[in-house]
Order: C-alpha cells, then sequence, then structure tokens
C-alpha cells in the first residue's frame, strides 16, 4: 500500500552537501513531488493564467495599480503642499525673481524624472525578490547568490527552497567572481553590508515618524491662511489631535479602508492637475520653457552657493518614492508602473509647473504657495481633499514601518514584539502595537518641538535621501551578483545616480543644524538597538553552539535516558538546527523524568519572504528507533505568519508520523549507515501527509476526561477552565489512528502507537529562560552591551512563547545563565 504511494508520488530524493552552520557534518534528504518547480506556487497560477487570459491580467493590474493610490502615492503626491516653500528660504529669499522661480521648477521636473521615473519605475522595481520589495528583498537576494548571510542556523537544505532559487541564473563573469570571493572570504565586509542594510531600514523608520509631523501640519496651514484669526498653537493643537486619531485607528488595518484610501489620492492628483492647469494657462503660460535643463544652469548661475543649499528643499519633491518598492509586496511592478506613469506623474508635473507660473507673477505668496495659488472658488474642497490626501500618505509609511520591523525581527536584528495580522487575505498587512505607540508619541515630540514644517522637512529630506542612496548601492550590488551583469555597466548606473543624489545629500547635510540632525539622532537610536540585539542574540546562539550535549553520551545512557520516561510528547526549543541542547541535560540533571517522546523543535527564518506549507517541515531523528527522539526544523520567511495553523501539533505529529513510516522504505533513510542518525532529515509537506494517510484522522467530539490519558482528573479540569477563560488558544481536538495494514512492519507499528499514545497523554513545551552574562574578563564596552543593553531589551520585550503562540498551560521554562 505504502509502496504504491511512492511510486504515485514519484519522489525525487537528492543529498544536500554538508552545511557549515551548526558546526557539524549533517545529511539532508529533501523529497520533493516532480510536478514543483522553482517558482512559487501562487506566482505560477498567476502567470499560467496570465498566459492564457492576457485581459484576465490586464484587469488585475489595472485593480491593483487603482489600490496602489491609496496605499503607495499619498506621500509622494502632497509633496506640492511644502517644496517651493522650503526651496525659498534663507539666502535665497534674496533671488526670488521669475527667473530662479522657473529653475527651481526645472530642478523639481528633473529630479522627478531621473529619480522616480527611470530609476525606480524602470530599474529598481525589477529587483524583486519573488514579487518582494524593499531593502531586506535586495539583501535577501544578495544573500542567497552570494555567501553574505550572517543568519546563524542556516543549512544546506535551505538552498532546495522553490523560493531560493527564484530570479536569474547566468554566468558569471571573471570579475564579478573575483569581487565575489573577496567579498565572502572577509567577515567584515559581510558585517559592513548588513550595517548599511539596518542603516536603510533606521532611515524608513525615520520616515515613518516625520512624514506624519510634515503631512499633517503642512495641509493644516491651510486653514491658519484662510481663517487668519485662528492662533499658531490652535493649528498646532488640531494637527496633533488628527495625528492621534491616525494612530489610533492603526489596529483596524489597512485592508479595511484601502478601497476608501484611493478615491481620495485619485481625487487629490486630478484636483492638483486641474489647478495647475489652470495657474499655467491663466499666469504665465511661457513657464513650459522652463522644462529644458537650460534654466537650472542659469539658476546655478546665479545663486551660487545659495543654490546648492536650496537643493535640501527640492529633494522633498521626491519624498516618499522609496515606498513605491518598498510596498512592492502589495502589488505588482506592473500595476506601479501604470499607477506612476499614467495619472501620478503627470499630475505632480503640471501642478509644479502652475506654481511656477503662479509665483512668477506672484513673488510675495511663495510663504504659502499652495493655497495662494488655488482658485477662490475652490478653496475650502482643496483644503478638505489635501488634508485627507497627507492623512492617507502618513498611512502608506507607516504600514511600511511596521513590514520592516518585522523583517528586522525575522533576521534576529530587533527585538521581539507582537505582530497582528489585519488582513486573512493578504499576509504583508500587519499591525505592531508597540510600533505604533513609540511612532505616534515620536511624531508627536517632533511636531510639538519644532512646530515648523521647514525644519522637520530638512530632517525629512534627509532621512529620505539616505535611503535612496544606499537602495542605489544595493541595486548595483544585485546588478553584479545577482542579474550578471557587466560590471562595467553597472559601475555607471552607480555613478551616474551616486553623482545625482550625492549632490543632494550634501545639501541636506548642510542643514542639519537646521532639524537635520533629528534624523541622525533617531538613525542612531534605532541602529544602536538592533545592534545590541543583534550581538547578544549572536553570542547566545554560540555559546549554545559550543555547549551542545554530545551524542555519545546520550547513545551511553541508553533509550531510557537513565531516568523515567512519563507519557506523553516533550517539544524542546532550541535556535540550533543540528546537535541537542544544553538545556537538555540542564533539565535531565535538575529532574529525574522526561518524556517519552522527545522533539527538538527549531524554528527558524531563512532569507526567502515566503515558505510555501509543502517545505515548511523537515523531520529527522536522533538516536536510534528505541529512544523516540526526533528533530523537526520548521522554516519561515521574513514575511510569512509564524505559527499561523491553529492545528501546528496535529500537523507536527503527521509529518513525524510519516517520517517514520517513509523511513521504512526509503534506503536514503534507513538506520543502518550511520549510528547517530543526527542531521538525516527530510522535507514532509502536507500533500505527502493527505496522500500517504499514514495515520486516520477523526474529530473528537467527547470531553477531555474521555481521552486514554495517565493525567490526572485535576490537571484536565485545570486545562478546560484555562481554555474556557482563554478563547485564542482553543484548537480544534483530533485524535490519530493506525489504519488497518498487515503488511506493517511490527516496529514501525510499535513506534507510531507509542507516538499516538503520547499524543493523547498530552503535549509539553520546554523553553530555556536565559540570564546572559558578560564574562568578568570583558571589556567595559562589552559589559555595558550585554549586561545593561541587551538584558534591558530582553526584559522589556515580548517573549519567545508569546511569539510563538504557545500555550502557558503547557510551558516548561528551564532557567540557564549564559556567560559570553
Amino acid at each position: 500500500m505504502y509502496q504504491g504511494d511512492i511510486e504515485r508520488m514519484q519522489h525525487n530524493v537528492e543529498q544536500s552537501p554538508p552545511s557549515s552552520a551548526g558546526g557539524a557534518q549533517e545529511s539532508i534528504i529533501t523529497v520533493r513531488e516532480e510536478e514543483q518547480v522553482e517558482q512559487p506556487q501562487s506566482e505560477r497560477k498567476k502567470r499560467k493564467l496570465a498566459s492564457k487570459f492576457p485581459l484576465v491580467d490586464i484587469s488585475r493590474n489595472l485593480l491593483l495599480a487603482y489600490q496602489s493610490f491609496g496605499v503607495v502615492y499619498g506621500d509622494l503626491s502632497t509633496s506640492p503642499l511644502y517644496v517651493y516653500r522650503s526651496i525659498f528660504v534663507g539666502k535665497l529669499q534674496d533671488y526670488q525673481t521669475p527667473e530662479t522661480i522657473f529653475g527651481a521648477f526645472s530642478l523639481i521636473f528633473w529630479t522627478i524624472t531621473l529619480i522616480p521615473l527611470l530609476k525606480y519605475v524602470f530599474i529598481v522595481l525589477s529587483a524583486d525578490d519573488n514579487g518582494e520589495g524593499g531593502t531586506f528583498a535586495l539583501y535577501s537576494l544578495l544573500c542567497r547568490h552570494a555567501k553574505f548571510s550572517l543568519l546563524s542556523n542556516q543549512q544546506a537544505a535551505d538552498e532546495e527552497l522553490s523560493a531560493y532559487k527564484y530570479g536569474f541564473t547566468g554566468q558569471s563573469t571573471s570579475s564579478c567572481s573575483a569581487l565575489k570571493r573577496f567579498l565572502e572570504k572577509h567577515k567584515k565586509s559581510r558585517t559592513i553590508l548588513l550595517v548599511i542594510v539596518l542603516l536603510g531600514a533606521c532611515m524608513i523608520i525615520g520616515d515613518g515618524i516625520l512624514t506624519p509631523a510634515m503631512s499633517v501640519i503642512s495641509s493644516m496651514t491651510g486653514i491658519k491662511a484662510a481663517a487668519e484669526h485662528l492662533s499658531h498653537g490652535e493649528v498646532l493643537v488640531l494637527s496633533c489631535l488628527i495625528l492621534v486619531g491616525l494612530f489610533a485607528l492603526q489596529h483596524a488595518g489597512t485592508h479595511r479602508v484601502g478601497f476608501l484610501f484611493a478615491p481620495i489620492v485619485i481625487v487629490w492628483l486630478i484636483s492638483i492637475f486641474g489647478i495647475g492647469l489652470y495657474n499655467i494657462i491663466f499666469w504665465n503660460p511661457k513657464v513650459v520653457y522652463a522644462l529644458s535643463p537650460y534654466y537650472i544652469i542659469k539658476f546655478f548661475r546665479e545663486t551660487r552657493k545659495h543654490g546648492w543649499i536650496s537643493l535640501g528643499g527640492v529633494l522633498l519633491s521626491v519624498a516618499g518614492t522609496e515606498a513605491m518598492f518598498a510596498d512592492l509586496g502589495h502589488f505588482t511592478s506592473c500595476s506601479m508602473r501604470i499607477a506612476f506613469s499614467f495619472l501620478v506623474y503627470p499630475c505632480l508635473v503640471v501642478q509644479y509647473m502652475g506654481q511656477a507660473a503662479f509665483l512668477s507673477k506672484n513673488l510675495d505668496a511663495i510663504p504659502n504657495s499652495f493655497y495662494n495659488s488655488i482658485p477662490e472658488s475652490v478653496y475650502w474642497p482643496v483644503f478638505a481633499i489635501a488634508t485627507l490626501a497627507s492623512i492617507v500618505g502618513s498611512q502608506s509609511i507607516i504600514t511600511a514601518t511596521f513590514s520592516i520591523v518585522k523583517q528586522l525581527n525575522a533576521l534576529g536584528c530587533f527585538p521581539r514584539v507582537k505582530i497582528v495580522h489585519t488582513s486573512k487575505h493578504v499576509k504583508g498587512q500587519i499591525y505592531i502595537p508597540e510600533i505604533n505607540w513609540i511612532l505616534m508619541i515620536l511624531t508627536l515630540s517632533v511636531a510639538v518641538g519644532f512646530q515648523d514644517t521647514l525644519l522637520i522637512g530638512n530632517a525629512y529630506g534627509l532621512a529620505c535621501m539616505t535611503g535612496m542612496f544606499i537602495t542605489t548601492f544595493l541595486i548595483t550590488l544585485v546588478m553584479i551578483f545577482v542579474w550578471q551583469r557587466n560590471i562595467f555597466l553597472a559601475i555607471c548606473f552607480l555613478l551616474f545616480f551616486w553623482f545625482i543624489e550625492g549632490v543632494y545629500l550634501s545639501s541636506a547635510f548642510i542643514k542639519i543644524p537646521q532639524g537635520g540632525w533629528v534624523s541622525l539622532v533617531l538613525a542612531f537610536v534605532f541602529l544602536f538597538v538592533m545592534f545590541v540585539w543583534h550581538y547578544g542574540t549572536r553570542k547566545k546562539y554560540n555559546f549554545d553552539l559550543h555547549n551542545k550535549v554530545p551524542l555519545k553520551w546520550l547513545l551511553g545512557m541508553g533509550p531510557s535516558l537513565g531516568i523515567v520516561r512519563v507519557p506523553g510528547i516533550g517539544l524542546v526549543y532550541s535556535e540550533l538546527a543540528t546537535g541537542v541542547p544544553s538545556i537538555f541535560s540542564h533539565f535531565l540533571t535538575n529532574l529525574p523524568a522526561f518524556h517519552s517522546v522527545l522533539v527538538f523543535l527549531c524554528v527558524k527564518s531563512v532569507p526567502v519572504p515566503y515558505v510555501s506549507p509543502e517545505e515548511r517541515f523537515l523531520i529527522g531523528r536522533i538516536c536510534p528507533r528505541p529512544y523516540r527522539m526526533y528533530r523537526c526544523i520548521v522554516r519561515y520567511g521574513y514575511k510569512d505568519i509564524q505559527r499561523d495553523d491553529e492545528d501546528f501539533e496535529d500537523l507536527l505529529i503527521q509529518s513525524i508520523a510519516e517520517f517514520i513510516h517513509m523511513e521504512a522504505v526509503e534506503p536514503q533513510l534507513s538506520s543502518s549507515e550511520t549510528p547517530s542518525l543526527d542531521g538525516r532529515m527530510a522535507v514532509i509537506s502536507k500533500k505527502t501527509i493527505q496522500s500517504t494517510s499514514t495515520l486516520i484522522v477523526s474529530e473528537d467530539f467527547g470531553m477531555r476526561d474521555s481521552m486514554q490519558s495517565s493525567k490526572s482528573l485535576t490537571l484536565q479540569s485545570l486545562r478546560s477552565s484555562y481554555a474556557d477563560e482563554n478563547p485564542q488558544i482553543r484548537r480544534r481536538r483530533v485524535r490519530f489512528q493506525l489504519p488497518e495494514n498487515p503488511g506493517m512492519d511490527p516496529a514501525v507499528k510499535d513506534e507510531l502507537q507509542d507516538l499516538i499514545r503520547a499524543k493523547e497523554a498530552g503535549v509539553a513545551y520546554i523553553m530555556g529562560h536565559s540570564y546572559v552574562k558578560a564574562r568578568r574578563s570583558s571589556s567595559f564596552l562589552k559589559k555595558f552591551v550585554v549586561d545593561i543593553g541587551y538584558s534591558f531589551l530582553r526584559k522589556n520585550c515580548r517573549g519567545p512563547s508569546v511569539v510563538l503562540n504557545i500555550p502557558q498551560i503547557s510551558l516548561i521554562e528551564v532557567g540557564m545563565i549564559y556567560h559570553v
């Protein structure tokens, strides 16, 4: 029966090479179905459907383009509120002439054309990671095509993931290979690359703080322009109330209001297009001549140094561009190209041109150029739309900040936080309460502390341009190592855009004393938190790695391990992908009993955005069969929902049972080759479980005490009452039975029966409760980082049991002191 199932599945068995991660030889058996190809299943279906029905793909991209207006382009489209006012400040107030205004517009036009349109729309949006974008998507691509990753528990089996191989595969040039070998050889270069990626993440988080303050305060200045009796303090109070309401609504999730946001931005874009066109025709049609870059030369010839300093205001016209790439996972590159090229770009160009035409005839209106350029008959409707559009623009960067923090958490570079998934259909839509309230407090502090969009704009521009500067560098590395392009062509791309962005960045650095220092302070604080957490986490992992329990010691103790084996399943959590963690020996030393079935469980992240359920579980055996000790590695991508399965325990039991059955018929998994069996693992998918039916699964509608269990009635009543008080931990209860199979190996049958009896007795989760201390011989800096910084973060972040959704009633924590 089982042999027929194996033939029907047509397994493709490949033995992966040994991996150095984990410090020990490992032998991974990846069992796949032949129908699996290199691309993810969802992407495969979309491409297949698009090839058969082109109209379906077109309508889908148009729908996504519509949705992208409410999520991506709110920040970029509201920049006309404050750009001209930010340019003509300081010494440039002495150069307020029609010629300099035309030159400023020419700078804005070519900046929008070269950076958002040419760089992002045509180049950067192509550098997706299985449809995902952002800084970490680029870093993930680089880690998979070169050995740049610093993730601690990676294995050779991770390279067999279907999403891992996604992307361009070509023949690398000799210069590319030499550069690749140099960077892989030197660990400092990999550390520097990670620091650069983290700095880019810090700048995006800084945007999440500065963007709401900048957008809302800029839109609210329209009230003061029309209602002069309102004081500056009253306008600031109104702005703060809107900010509080904005952050208070985050828990509802963007999916509830996504379709409502898009019409607001579309109406806003059409409005500013109409106002701009009206101003061009009514005030100065000759402004179209300023499309020529000759006016840029005239601008700098007249303003010289002061014109260079004013570039800090010009770069605000492209603030929010990074959101196009960061939010790519919610849409497609085609839909975002359509939205920007056919609506956002022309509307912004016409609006900036219209403001320039108006200002060339009304030079005294520069301090409030946008609202002064609005025709009086439509002033209040446009003001209302501007306020709503500013709120929508702030929403996009706040959501992007949540995504960045989740990816940082997956990389082990950010303290554990509570992640709430607000949509059952879109995986990337999340809400993080701790980050939301921290952002709100910092945003209100910036708004109340500066009270001026000019100062906030200086910090805002520095953060945005630094993020773009880092993206240009990472895209260049992707061109070399992933796309296998000519290294000379990649360097030309780097130098061209670094020259443009470097000029803007140098202008932004000049304004550090005038508010720009806020971006640097925020980046330093978040970078320090990330460094401390990453450093402490790696030191703790290295301690576990070098203090693993020797398998010879376990084998010498015999199948009973020298203790009493009580009924039940013990899930021992560890970050180690190989070996037995030290908390196990610590537990045995202090308690004379352990569960009859032991599963060493490692939940880890891999450098891909998503891992399909068919490839999530790696199952293996530790020690010979009588020991009843197994290893399970559960793999998640950096955008996956960890432990999202309500029936995780049942799926784990079925996977182990399938491995036991597979081991009896697969020669690659036979126990005769190596006595320890540590590291010999197989990929067990849901399809494999459903097709082979090793265990019969049935719903358990009876009461808890009706189960054949060795637990006391008192403990059962406690568990029942705890579940009644906590509905979120209720799970579908099932019972497992062996199928009628006379030809089953008796040893396999006994092991499966032991597994079923252990599951009915209950599952306990064993985790380490660690205290990390620096050695006495450590330097003062190391003691400060470990004993104060890392210890403070561990005490004030979410515990691992909360993040993994482990029921507290079944949790056993083993206290240990780590001297690192």
